[in-house]
């Protein structure tokens, strides 16, 4: 279903390249998932296909939503939460800059999470091999009382 256009001058015989049509398998391959992952994303309201002959057609602008929507997931963020994302964005880009504000304070969040985890990590960590050295005289002392 893909009909990308070869030549970079228009045609009234090829359709401008933001027309660029892709089926449901063909996504499903691209990008790794199911056709079933797909229909529960359109199911969610995340992508609106176009329905051709009483199959899916996916725009430019579905492929590249379906791809956002994979990242958000891939990092832990919820549907709702990339529902909102896609949100901002609007209908032609006007809210660009406010999807991308949202996505450096989301990124911002998550960093500061992380530290956080990494600090309690490395603490753990430390105490740790405390008990460990700890526990590694006392097994020390012990051999050394049955070889006496």
């Amino acid at each position: 279903m893909h009909n990308a256009r070869k030549t970079s001058r228009p045609s009234l015989a090829s359709p401008p390249i933001d027309d660029e049509l892709y089926g449901i398998t063909e996504l499903a391959q691209e990008f790794g998932i199911s056709l079933r992952a797909i229909r529960f994303y359109e199911d969610k309201g995340l992508l609106a296909p176009r329905r051709i002959n009483g199959g899916r057609a996916y725009t430019r602008r579905d492929r590249v939503r379906l791809g956002l929507i994979l990242r958000g997931k891939a990092v832990g963020m919820s549907l709702a939460e990339i529902e909102h994302i896609l949100s901002l964005y609007g209908d032609h880009g006007e809210g660009h800059a406010k999807q991308l504000e949202y996505l450096v304070d989301r990124i911002d969040a998550a960093m500061r999470e992380l530290d956080m985890r990494r600090c309690n990590i490395e603490a753990m960590c430390a105490e740790l091999g405390e008990v460990k050295r700890q526990l590694q005289r006392t097994l020390a002392a012990k051999r050394r009382a049955r070889k006496a």
